[in-house]
């Protein structure tokens, strides 16, 4: 297998705020894995919060060496034990954004080699959709109301609303608004743990009232106990997010929280995310899959899983200025799969690689 790493950015249509910092590119590092003529793909993005520039995504991909395996199958394989149910990454260090990169240009290009999609390998029969959350950052609530009329009348059943800006009326004045322009979709908060544990008790009944029906790790990340005991008392459903990154923590939230944002990026992949949703069957906690800022082939892994969870948070692509793949679709509020193998997306605009 020849494996080749391509970097590129990725412009924001507009600046997305949340309560920690303001967005407007990331870069891309593209992984393409070649094995008797064909092609699979994979991407990981750059992350200030998880410490990963583009230079050290590159390394950390190349160090994988994918050259040495005869085969994707065996890759797979090889990548699969190395990556233990019970470690957040890798014995040898490898953040699970590069596992997730490198597993889905693996199984992209098993499903192209097979002539199946992805989700057949994953042991769904047939295509499908599912409604994705559409974001709106912290923002004016003049252009909130706008953006949230557009999407409603785009398609979108859900809204997710970022929060945690220095104001809560502020907040609290944004879904208001939001609600007043689209009444009909589904509101999702997310205050990117911005809260203390007074505070959240202040504001969710509030956001409750409000119609919003859960809310993204609304406490500062770090203590798993005490987002579980808010989440006993909540007026609307948690989910943990940043307190729920590897499958241990995971296992210690199960049952505790209403739901866990799974991200492949941060819990290493495709087949991470299937464990942790084996994990929590049964537990009353329920699965969302969530993502980073990405391309269309960023995102697709994730999409081909979505048939498991309650919420899906798959917009990332949708944010970018001009998406550089296409083939999952999104625009009209519906992340779907396809008949088309391996991943189903393709390569559409011309990027220029970032020096």
């Amino acid at each position: 297998m020849k494996a080749r790493l391509r970097t590129v950015r990725l412009e924001l249509a507009e600046p997305l705020r949340i309560s920690r910092s303001t967005m407007t590119a990331r870069d891309a590092v593209w992984l393409g894995v070649e094995h008797e003529g064909v092609t699979g793909y994979g991407e990981a993005v750059s992350s200030v919060y998880y410490g990963l520039d583009a230079d050290t995504l590159v390394r950390l991909i190349s160090a994988v060496g994918l050259e040495r395996f005869a085969d994707p199958e065996s890759a797979l394989e090889a990548l699969s034990s190395e990556t233990r149910p019970s470690e957040p990454r890798p014995p040898d260090g490898v953040p699970p954004a590069v596992t997730a990169a490198v597993e889905s240009a693996l199984l992209d290009l098993v499903g192209k080699r097979g002539g199946v999609p992805v989700h057949r390998l994953l042991g769904t029969e047939t295509s499908f959709g599912v409604a994705t959350a559409r974001t709106i950052g912290i923002t004016s609530l003049a252009h909130a109301a706008a953006e949230a009329r557009r999407l409603a009348a785009s398609g979108f059943e859900v809204v997710k609303v970022k929060a945690g800006s220095n104001d809560a009326e502020d907040d609290v004045e944004r879904v208001r608004v939001i609600r007043d322009a689209a009444p009909h979709v589904r509101l999702l908060l997310d205050p990117n743990g911005a809260w203390s544990t007074a505070e959240a008790q202040r504001l969710l009944p509030r956001f409750a009232a409000l119609g919003v029906e859960a809310v993204e790790q609304p406490l500062v990340p770090g203590d798993p106990d005490a987002l579980a005991a808010l989440a006993e008392r909540s007026p609307l459903p948690v989910i943990a997010d940043e307190d729920a990154v590897s499958i241990e923590d995971v296992r210690r939230l199960a049952g505790r929280v209403h739901g866990v944002n799974v991200k492949l990026a941060k819990c290493g992949g495709v087949r991470a995310a299937l464990r942790i949703a084996r994990l929590i069957e049964g537990s009353g906690t329920e699965l969302m899959l969530g993502c980073l800022t990405a391309s269309s082939l960023g995102i697709a892994p994730a999409v081909h899983l979505a048939d498991r969870a309650r919420w899906a948070d798959l917009d990332g692509h949708l944010l970018l200025a001009h998406d550089p793949w296409t083939g999952i679709g999104g625009a009209d509020g519906t992340v779907r799969t396809s008949a088309r193998p391996g991943l189903g997306v393709e390569e559409v605009t011309a990027y220029e690689d970032v020096a």
